[in-house]
This record gives C-alpha cells, sequence and structure tokens, in this order.
C-alpha cells in the first residue's frame, strides 16, 4: 500500500447475534463442556454466600442459570432500561452479563474501586435504575457506600443474598427478543485523563469482535485465563464473549494478583492469558520466585498501553509462550488490531498487527484530516460494526470523537506500513512540546525499559516557563535496594535518542497509579509532583 488506508476484510462475516444468542448457541453445541472456573485465592470465602470457592459450570449450567437471572431482573426491570453492576471478578458477574443480555437491560459497568462520588456520578450519569453490588471487597464497605448512593436508583441488591434471592427460587416465563444491534452495555473509559464517559455498546459489536481476538489468537476450545477487570471490554467482552464464541472455558480469578494467575493457569491447563504491560511485568518477576509449570501456555496477549521490545523479549523467555500485542479502545468494542502467534518477533516488537476482519483503518494528518503515505506518522482512525453508538447522554462529545461519515477518532498516534501493520507512537494528549520540539513519551520509555536496572518506566511532560514542557520520567526499580542513578539513565537515553529526548526531571516509585485495568495514570503522576508527594531519584 502507498498510503496508510486498510480496506476493511470481508472474509470472515460479521456474527449478527446478541451475547444471550450466543450462550445459547455454545450450550446447544457443546453442553457439558466447562464454561467458567472460579478462582478465588486461599483463605478467602465466597463474596455471594456460596458454599464453596473455586465453583464450575457447563455451558448448559451457565445458560440455565443466565435465564433465570433474566426472569428474576424481570420481575423489577424493563427491557431497555440500564441497569449497573458494581462488583469484583466473582462469577455471578458474568451470570448477570448474560441474564441481562437475555432480559433485554442495559449493563452499567462500573469499577469496584469506586468511592460514593464516583459510583453516584455513574449510577446519575447512566440514568440507571438498579444497582447490583458486592457486599464488600478488599477492605471497602461496598454495601455501606450502596446505601448512600441508594437515592441515584429505584433499586439495589446486594450480591451475598445471592442464594437465597435468585438461586433459591424456580422461575418461569417468556423472555423477550433482543436484537443484535440493541445496546447490551455502557462501558466507562478507563480514566487515564480523568475525565470519564459512558460508551454505549452494542451486542453485534461486542460479540463479534471478541470473536475476532478469539481467531486471531488461534483459541479453540481452548482455556483462556484472563484476570482483566469484568468491568472493562476485555473481561466481559475479549474474555467471556471470546470463550463463548470458541466454546472454550473462561479461567476467571477474583483478582489479579500474580501468584494466583500463574496457579491457576499451572492448575487449568490454560493456553491462553491476557493482560496489559504492567501485569505482564508482575507476571515474569512471581514466575522468577516460584516456577510454575507452565508448558500449557502458548499465547499472551497484551493490550492497554504499547508493548517495548524488551518486554516481548522477556514474557517471551520468562512464560515461555508467544506475546501477542493488540491495539484497541473501548469506543471500538474493544480491539481494531492484533498480531498473530505466526507473527515475526520482528513484527511483534515493532507492531500491534494489522487491522482484525470487517473494520476500515487509517492514518490521517490530525489537523487536516488528510490520510498519509505508508509509514508517516498520524491520528489513527477506524470504521466499522465495532464502533460504539456513541457516549451515553452526551451528544456533544460524541460529535467530537465520532464523524458524521463514521470515522472514530482514537486520539492515538501511529503509522501503518505497506503491509497494514500499525504501530502505536504515542497518545495526542500524551506529546510533549518542549521549545517547539513534539517528544512522544513513548519512545522514551521504550529506551529506558531497556535499561537492566529499571522494571517499569512512565515519561509525562511537566509545565516549564521556559521551554513550555520539560520531560519527566518516573521508574519503577529492578531492585528497590539498587535504584538506577540518574546519570546512568541520562547516559543511556543519550547514547539512543537524540538529546532534547532525554528527560530533565527523575523521579523513583515503588508503585505507579493505575487505572483498575492496568494502565497508569500519568495525570496523577503529574498531581503527585505538584503536592510534592512524587520522590526524586538521587544523582
Amino acid at each position: 500500500m502507498t498510503h496508510s488506508y486498510w480496506p476493511a476484510d470481508r472474509s470472515r462475516p460479521i456474527l449478527d447475534l446478541t451475547a444471550g444468542d450466543a450462550l445459547r448457541e455454545a450450550a446447544r453445541a457443546a453442553p457439558d463442556r466447562t464454561a467458567l472456573v472460579e478462582v478465588v485465592p486461599k483463605g478467602m470465602a465466597s463474596l455471594v454466600g456460596a458454599d464453596a470457592t473455586d465453583r464450575r459450570w457447563t455451558y448448559a449450567e451457565l445458560l440455565a442459570e443466565a435465564e433465570d437471572c433474566a426472569r428474576w431482573l424481570l420481575e423489577s426491570y424493563t427491557p431497555g432500561e440500564r441497569i449497573c453492576i458494581w462488583a469484583p471478578n466473582v462469577p455471578e458477574w458474568v451470570i448477570v452479563q448474560y441474564g441481562a443480555a437475555l432480559a433485554g437491560l442495559v449493563l452499567v459497568t462500573a469499577n469496584p474501586a469506586l468511592r460514593v462520588g464516583e459510583l453516584r456520578y455513574v449510577l446519575r450519569q447512566s440514568q440507571s435504575v438498579g444497582l447490583i453490588h458486592a457486599d464488600q471487597f478488599r477492605g471497602t464497605d461496598m454495601a455501606g457506600i450502596a446505601r448512600e448512593v441508594s437515592d441515584e436508583v429505584r433499586a439495589t441488591f446486594c450480591m451475598a443474598n445471592w442464594q437465597t434471592a435468585v438461586r433459591g427460587q424456580a422461575r418461569t416465563g417468556t423472555l423477550p427478543v433482543v436484537k443484535p444491534g440493541d445496546p447490551a452495555q455502557v462501558q466507562y473509559t478507563s480514566g487515564t485523563t480523568g475525565e470519564p464517559k459512558g460508551a454505549l455498546l452494542h451486542h453485534r459489536g461486542l460479540v463479534t469482535n471478541a470473536s475476532y481476538v478469539a481467531a486471531r489468537a488461534g483459541l479453540d476450545n481452548g482455556v483462556f485465563v484472563s484476570p482483566l477487570p469484568l468491568f472493562h471490554t476485555a473481561g466481559s467482552g475479549m474474555s467471556a464473549l471470546g470463550c463463548v464464541t470458541t466454546r472454550s472455558t473462561y479461567v476467571l480469578p477474583l483478582l489479579f494478583d500474580p501468584e494466583l494467575v500463574l496457579a491457576a493457569i499451572e492448575r487449568e491447563r490454560g493456553d491462553l492469558t491476557l493482560g496489559v504491560p504492567t501485569m505482564l511485568i508482575a507476571l515474569l518477576e512471581q514466575q522468577r520466585k516460584s516456577n510454575y509449570d507452565l508448558s500449557s501456555l502458548r499465547t499472551a496477549l497484551c493490550g492497554g498501553a504499547p508493548v517495548p521490545v524488551e518486554l516481548l523479549r522477556r514474557v517471551e523467555q520468562g512464560l515461555g509462550c508467544d506475546l501477542t500485542p493488540v491495539y484497541g479502545q473501548t469506543e471500538l468494542s474493544p480491539i481494531v488490531c492484533q498480531t498473530s502467534p505466526n507473527d515475526s518477533l520482528e513484527d511483534k516488537a515493532n507492531s500491534s498487527g494489522r487491522p482484525l476482519w470487517q473494520v476500515e483503518v487509517r492514518v490521517v494528518d490530525p489537523a487536516s484530516g488528510e490520510i498519509l503515505a505508508s509509514g508517516l506518522e498520524g491520528e489513527i482512525q477506524a470504521r466499522g460494526y465495532q464502533a460504539m453508538m456513541g457516549y451515553f447522554d452526551m451528544p456533544e462529545a460524541t460529535a467530537d470523537t465520532v464523524g458524521a461519515d463514521g470515522w472514530v477518532r482514537t486520539g492515538d498516534l501511529g503509522t501503518m506500513d505497506a503491509r497494514g501493520y500499525i504501530q502505536i507512537t504515542g497518545r495526542l494528549r500524551d506529546m510533549i512540546i518542549r521549545g517547539g520540539e513534539n517528544v512522544y513519551p513513548r519512545e522514551i520509555e521504550a529506551e529506558l525499559f531497556a535499561h537492566a536496572a529499571v522494571a517499569d518506566v512512565a515519561v509525562f511532560g511537566i509545565p516549564d516557563d521556559h521551554w513550555g514542557e520539560v520531560i519527566g520520567a518516573a521508574v519503577r526499580a529492578a531492585d528497590p535496594a539498587k535504584p538506577p542513578t540518574v546519570s546512568e539513565l541520562q547516559a543511556h537515553c543519550r547514547a539512543k535518542l537524540a538529546p532534547f529526548k532525554t528527560p530533565t526531571e527523575w523521579f523513583i516509585c515503588a508503585e505507579f497509579p493505575l487505572t483498575a485495568s492496568g494502565k497508569v495514570q500519568k495525570f496523577r503522576l503529574r498531581e503527585q509532583l505538584k503536592s510534592g508527594a512524587l520522590d526524586r531519584l538521587g544523582r
């Protein structure tokens, strides 16, 4: 290709299914196959009043529970209404997802880490009429918070009562007709900019996209160990729906704990896992200590942030599997581009792969909108079946993101080569302008990550009266007892990068402020710097 435009590949059909349809088809085709496995840390009691943990469901059992859940939901809600689920990764979350789909309800997904004001915002902005919540999680009194926001909804329900209120009663009745183009979920953007917006996603987009991701990854009747949160499209979409469309087993850890995930891969003979770079780094560090049997693991999908070349090499060596980067965003249900396990190491290390089926992708000049020549950097845009219906009740924000011609402006910078492989180079909002020079953090982060003393790094812009912005780098040391010095990191950068790209402000972090899906919140680093909470790295 001479220009950065990828026409939609129509060779694989769009699945004209709802999430409920997909589950019904799986239960019909493979009723006795294990559909869902709960993974709970040792010593932790069930969060839903169950008599046991580490429970299992076949596809027939999962469908029966989902249909019963749908009838239970319809006792309180009407098809088309929005209900919010606020809970960690418990199997009942998945049952509610399918139950809501079968009942024609729109599921609003809320991060279990939210506090009163944040949860109130989600309920109010989404116009939710109901709230289903956990009793408590990681020391948070979720039931208490739910009581504080109960005036925002018609009804609340605590999952601690699930066994008696939902499973304990037999229900009958006809379920409504739900169409593939109907809204399925309101997914809130992950908050790296501090401005959450609710992307309204439809069934067809979520189901089809999940099936395409699974196909590109080679998942078929496999075992998918996915610790990503269900409130995110990577959990309820890629993981749950990716498994149901391929009749695979979804192994669901309650939370991301490196040892818990590695033990689950060993015990369940997982062949696919999924994480953001910070998660994969944690898995590598734990595997060096624990040495679990990961011989069944074929592929690790990695998304949420660009993958440094050095991380790819470390993962493939340390976990003994292929690392396949993916690229997407919530507004696109979520994956646009994906590498394949069969791609060369060079392509996996230097790109996020080629577009999946049925989506057009282009790279344009952010100012003019003109399609750029192959290899030139610009804004990535996508158009196809998977685009959101819009930001819920935010027409102006929707118009800013989705053009009248259907192209979704991702806000991500990247290049497309002559074969259609896309490399993510940064975010328009993350771009640092230092003395008139455009600097993209990802390039600097990739070089610093290659330094042996650096476990992880985040590069961000700091306001400056003279330069406009200067470059800051926050480092997490591979060995906290022996952090790298500023001088050695500066020398490392200067050997690899133009002088103006070398950070001038250096900081040390024990951990980064992250979204619940594992993305670094750079605006929080700037807030920590302003408040004096960010420690400087020694010279």
